[in-house]
């Protein structure tokens, strides 16, 4: 991975990690994936007279990634209900990397070098034990948290593979990025309205400005990193970004006022070493 794109998809992660952060202080998960993912599609429909229309494949990639979009939301949603959020979202987080990986070796033979490998098992280890400071034990999860949570990360990988797939096969990443930004908002909305109906729709009328500006911070950190994933290996771009987890606990702590206990310290010692190791590989 070269410079370049190495300090691309860390400034994608710090957006990342801001928009998180932005959310937090006002919506629960579902609504803020729900409402950013409008507005990236609403951010991103200005770009659609300026790009490429996608050819065949890429219109095939978008369709296989909406599709684990919709599981990703659908299990992250049951997740939340029968867990505890602090716990099954980096669980989530932390395994999908690990799947990619082994998505990318199976699939299209991308076969991580030795340090891009530790790198990969570092950030996710560093995840894991964010997982842990989020008010108990892993062990403390029911099995159906768990189970959830694991299947979320499959469609994370998933959709992570076909986007990495779908931006090489475009024109160019660009147009892969904001067709498909323009359809998940769609289709993100309706499967929204669904689950939550009026209510939602009392929270867009509220919080519009903040979805568009996180749909802005949320689109542009993927599109860089779905650029990066066609310059290097889409595993070793896919764990790179969870690095946010990094940057979103420096904000909770500096910005936020949150306490820095021992977990979020060895979990951060973890996330930096694959950071580490990543750029070497």
């Amino acid at each position: 991975m070269t410079l370049a794109v190495f300090s691309a998809v860390l400034a994608a992660a710090l957006m990342h990690a801001s928009w998180n952060a932005l959310i937090k202080v006002r919506l629960d998960r579902f609504a803020s994936i729900s409402l950013t993912a409008l507005g990236m599609a609403v951010a991103s429909l200005p770009l659609l007279p300026f790009v490429a229309f996608p050819n065949r494949m890429a219109w095939i990639w978008i369709g296989v990634s909406l599709v684990l979009h919709i599981g990703y939301r659908l299990f992250l949603i049951r997740a939340y209900e029968v867990g505890d959020l602090a716990q099954t979202y980096p669980l989530a987080r932390g395994s999908a990397p690990l799947i990619t990986t082994i998505g990318g070796v199976a699939l299209i033979r991308e076969v991580p070098g030795p340090f891009a490998l530790a790198g990969i098992l570092l950030l996710s280890a560093g995840t894991f034990l964010m997982s842990l400071r989020g008010g108990g034990r892993l062990a403390a999860l029911n099995p159906a948290a768990v189970g959830y949570a694991l299947t979320t990360s499959l469609f994370i990988a998933g959709y992570t593979l076909a986007d990495g797939l779908g931006a090489r096969e475009a024109h160019t990443a660009l147009s892969y990025a904001a067709w498909l930004f323009v359809c998940d908002g769609i289709v993100a909305t309706l499967l929204a309205l669904v689950y939550r109906g009026r209510r939602l729709a009392q929270t867009l009328a509220v919080e519009w400005r903040l979805g568009l500006f996180t749909g802005l911070l949320s689109g542009g950190a993927y599109a860089i990193a779905m650029w990066a994933m066609t310059k290097a290996p889409i595993a070793s771009v896919a764990s790179l970004r969870e690095s946010s987890i990094l940057f979103a606990m420096a904000i909770s702590v500096f910005a936020l006022g949150e306490k820095m206990t021992a977990w979020r310290a060895a979990s951060a010692l973890f996330i930096v070493a694959g950071v580490v190791a990543l750029r070497l590989g």
